[in-house]
């Protein structure tokens, strides 16, 4: 059992520490030596990187932020149990956001997880993953608001997730994941209100 308890504990942690590399971050103070903290909503994601280093680098950081979330839940797939079947991947997922939110290397600052989340969630049901990533591209296109986007296509997973008759875990991950993600995005949320949401 403690054994267990261990492997579960390390599943987590590997996905903290790898969630906590900061993609975005390290792209902007590599070619442009400054820290994207300073810019538009201080976060290290893929769109305020759009806004210090251009298109291009925003599809280049999310794809990397996705990668990422998969690697953290791929490396901890062989932690688990057979009395707990999908937790030590799930664990691995949910280190990653953790990490990428309020990473160890940047005193608890971060992004807000959205690339990294669509990632893990490829990692643990590809279905579900994929069909998540379409409607996030495809509700930011139509609404030219990435919080947008990111927001709705979420709130799918859980139902995704119970649809294509994932695990439990798999399930309640994706129910906390789209819980967090309307957390890190609560300031999107007072400007949508407010009509003061930027546009893509």
């Amino acid at each position: 059992m403690l054994i267990t308890i261990l492997r579960f504990i390390l599943a987590l942690v590997i996905g903290y520490v790898i969630g906590s590399i900061p993609t975005g971050y390290i792209a902007v103070k590599l070619l442009k030596k400054q820290d994207i903290r300073e810019f538009g909503s201080g976060s290290t994601g893929a769109t305020n990187v759009k806004r210090v280093l251009g298109t291009k680098w925003f599809f280049i950081i999310l794809l990397i932020d996705a990668v990422k979330g998969m690697l953290c839940v791929w490396l901890t797939m062989n932690l688990g149990s057979l009395r707990l079947p999908g937790l030590a991947p799930v664990l691995g997922a949910l280190g990653a956001i953790l990490g990428h939110s309020w990473s160890i290397f940047l005193k608890g600052t971060g992004g807000k997880s959205v690339a990294t989340g669509i990632g893990t969630l490829i990692a643990l049901s590809p279905v579900v993953g994929l069909i998540t990533a379409v409607l996030w591209a495809g509700i930011t296109f139509m609404s030219r608001m990435v919080s947008v986007g990111s927001i709705i296509a979420v709130l799918f997973a859980p139902l995704l997730m119970r649809l294509f008759g994932q695990g439990e875990y798999f399930f309640y991950y994706a129910v906390f994941l789209a819980g967090f993600i309307i957390y890190t995005h609560r300031e999107n949320l007072q400007r949508l209100k407010e009509g003061k949401e930027n546009k893509f």
